[in-house]
């Protein structure tokens, strides 16, 4: 297998060619170039230099991985016949070139000939020092998550009116239709550039885009920013949480945070409820403020990083979906859950059922009637005394069997009973000063304890709960009551 030279030809102008270039080209082996669309291929044809383009190959394949892994192929081909090829690519082989990339994973005989790229001609454009950040992205590949709006980004790779529509798309959805940014083709080649400065919504409005256009995305600055991200969000609450922040803010703790936890939550899904998209946009961000909120709390405490809230997501993530990540066959939802719940009971090691019960999070049952109920005797609509929440458990526990005898147990009025009577035993709880939530807590452990005391029974007797009769899980859970639990 011959060596194969990867010669980078530059931006385009013929004067910004290395002298390595310049010796490749006329060192008068076989010439091959991933496109002859480029202005420094002139230098080919004015000094009757032969060569061999794989253009052709782009309108053979259905898409590009397609297409380089043909190039690339018959780039073996070529190099197995010789003792040494020169392959040349636009800018720098380093820089946004596939081929290449492609090439250099592979057990051949290479060697790299610099050239400048399209880069350096971009920043001098627009005056930007790429060491305040610079993200450069493919534009046939982009999408939102390559977005960084804290820096400045080149886009590059946008030479049809398909690729440049979906990245404008992309851009307005972050930046906004208005947003300024820089449509530059033929960067830093004589007498063709050409530079524009225009909102988003214009870009793909022009028809001089082809395989030199490159789009220049400017980063959101400080001064009148409405737009912001992650990272922003956690720079806001370091602020608020520092000397020169809010008081309050300072004061606040994990333990402080909790109930305002919980409420964010609730008020979330009563955004989900009422299909309030607006609404729930706002509800999702003081959920996230929750979140960030913790993570700025614990960091200051040396707890944890932030980061590692994001690791452990993104772990639990790819370890909980195998079908996804490790091509498993699932083929149904009730699959997926059931795998999720495996996946996770064998990860925090529940093997019994006592196991998984005492997992479940005490989540807050009854906060919302409780709180309904408080507001509304702010302003006089109570019961005089506690006569009044005794006589409505008794009127609303009688309407539920009223209901079930009428209707069955399936139909909605039997839901709606219940509903109120649950309503009505939380009233009643409110007046004896006894929170609902924790008292039904509470007893959710005492079941659990029972539950457990019956599953440990059951193993000395060589049996497994389910294999019981009620009647004999019956004489368990009276055994599990004597036993005060």
């Amino acid at each position: 297998m011959g060596k194969i030279y990867i010669i980078g030809l530059g931006p385009g102008n013929e004067d910004a060619l290395t002298l390595g270039a310049i010796n490749r080209i006329n060192s008068g082996h076989k010439n091959f170039l991933r496109t002859e669309k480029h202005p420094t291929v002139n230098y080919f044809k004015d000094h009757n230099i032969e060569y061999k383009s794989y253009d052709y190959i782009y309108d053979s394949e259905d898409n590009f991985a397609d297409v380089y892994k043909k190039i690339v192929q018959e780039l073996r081909d070529e190099a197995s016949k010789a003792e040494e090829i020169n392959y040349y690519v636009p800018g720098n082989p380093m820089v946004a070139e596939k081929t290449v990339e492609l090439l250099l994973e592979q057990d051949l005989d290479i060697e790299i000939v610099s050239g400048m790229s399209f880069i350096e001609p971009l920043i001098e454009i627009v005056g930007r020092d790429p060491v305040n950040g610079l993200k450069i992205v493919d534009g046939a590949v982009f999408d939102r998550l390559n977005v960084d709006i804290n820096v400045d980004m080149i886009i590059t790779q946008v030479y049809n009116e398909r690729i440049i529509s979906e990245v404008k798309i992309i851009l307005s959805e972050i930046y906004g239709d208005n947003y300024t940014a820089w449509l530059i083709h033929s960067g830093g080649v004589k007498n063709q550039e050409q530079v524009l400065k225009i909102p988003v919504f214009e870009l793909d409005h022009n028809p001089n885009v082809g395989a030199l256009t490159s789009i220049f995305v400017p980063k959101i600055g400080k001064k009148d920013k409405k737009t912001f991200d992650f990272n922003d969000i956690m720079g806001i609450m370091r602020l608020l949480r520092s000397n020169d922040g809010c008081p309050w803010d300072i004061e606040q703790t994990h333990e402080s945070l909790r109930r305002t936890m919980i409420e964010e939550a609730y008020e979330a899904v009563d955004a989900i409820d009422n299909e309030d998209i607006d609404n729930l946009v706002e509800e999702l961000g003081d959920v996230l403020l929750q979140v960030v909120f913790h993570s700025q709390i614990a960091y200051e405490e040396g707890e944890f990083n932030p980061i590692e809230v994001t690791s452990s997501l993104g772990n639990k993530l790819i370890l909980r979906h195998p079908h996804v990540f490790l091509q498993k066959n699932v083929e149904k939802s009730e699959e997926v859950v059931y795998n999720w719940n495996e996946i996770k009971y064998r990860s925090k090691n529940l093997k019994t059922l006592a196991d998984r019960l005492n997992d479940i999070p005490k989540f807050p049952a009854l906060m919302a009637s409780f709180k309904v109920q408080d507001k509304a005797a702010e302003i006089g609509f109570d019961w005089d005394d506690i006569n009044g929440p005794i006589d409505k458990v008794s009127e609303e526990f009688e309407e539920v069997l009223d209901a079930f005898k009428q209707y069955g147990k399936d139909d909605k009025r039997v839901e709606e009973e219940i509903g109120d009577l649950l309503f009505a035993v939380v009233n009643f709880s409110r007046f004896l000063n006894v929170n609902p939530e924790v008292a039904l807590n509470r007893t959710i452990h005492k079941f659990i304890n029972r539950l457990e005391f019956m599953e440990c029974k059951s193993v000395e007797m060589g049996k497994e709960l389910k294999d019981m009769t009620l009647e004999e899980m019956s004489i368990l859970w009276d055994n599990a009551k004597k036993s005060s639990l």
